[in-house]
């Protein structure tokens, strides 16, 4: 089964309650929360403050996607805000073994994230310590952005990695993800796919979901 994930990034916080319950209602059971600083990406957004306030409104799996510097400081305050999964880019780490334990110890779900230029040889290594690895189909920092497609092979051959090993690892992406790139991504090997303007901007949000979700589990691979 292939899974959405909506990001809140460009939701009307104001309406938060509502919009949870239309994504409760699709049968979806995961949301990616981007936490950016400002420093590692050239945005700002919430912090686990957000994070614990929409803990207390869903019981749905918190993908919490850290776009920060020194991400290791914030483990355990995000582990305590309700995170389930926590992923950190590989990009700001300078010990990836060291916050992989570190996730580990706090009893979450390791996710590692890697932007659209950054080589696999990066993590590979470390997969079979990993939970989900987020593939970046844009340049991170804003919503809205186009689906880079260069991405698409690194998706395969992390997917041709994973059988290899036989791991039990979940390929994730994010950015511009729509009906048409969405499958595209799924064909490469993606299991889940991160979707946020798409979804957010569309006229019937249930509607767009159910027919993002017929997209991708009716591929013919």
């Amino acid at each position: 089964m292939i899974k959405i994930a909506p990001s809140i990034l460009t939701w009307d916080f104001t309406e938060i309650g509502r919009t949870l319950k239309i994504i409760e209602k699709s049968g979806i059971n995961m949301l990616h929360l981007d936490v950016m600083d400002g420093h590692f990406v050239p945005n700002i957004t919430f912090g686990p403050a957000m994070v614990k306030s929409i803990r207390k409104k869903t019981g749905l799996i918190l993908d919490v996607h850290l776009m920060i510097e020194e991400p290791e400081k914030y483990i355990s305050i995000f582990k305590e805000a309700g995170a389930d999964i926590v992923t950190v880019h590989v990009e700001t780490v300078s010990k990836l073994n060291s916050i992989i334990r570190l996730i580990r110890k706090e009893g979450l779900r390791v996710g590692v994230s890697l932007n659209p230029k950054t080589s696999l040889n990066t993590i590979k290594k470390y997969l079979p310590e990993i939970d989900m690895v987020l593939l970046m189909t844009v340049n991170p920092g804003f919503g809205g952005q186009e689906f880079i497609k260069s991405v698409l092979p690194k998706i395969r051959e992390l997917r041709k990695a994973v059988l290899r090993k036989g791991l039990k690892l979940d390929i994730e992406v994010d950015g511009g993800i729509n009906l048409k790139t969405a499958p595209m991504a799924v064909k490469a090997g993606a299991n889940i796919v991160v979707a946020g303007n798409y979804l957010y901007k569309s006229r019937n949000m249930l509607n767009t979901v159910i027919s993002l979700n017929n997209a991708i589990n009716n591929i013919k691979m």
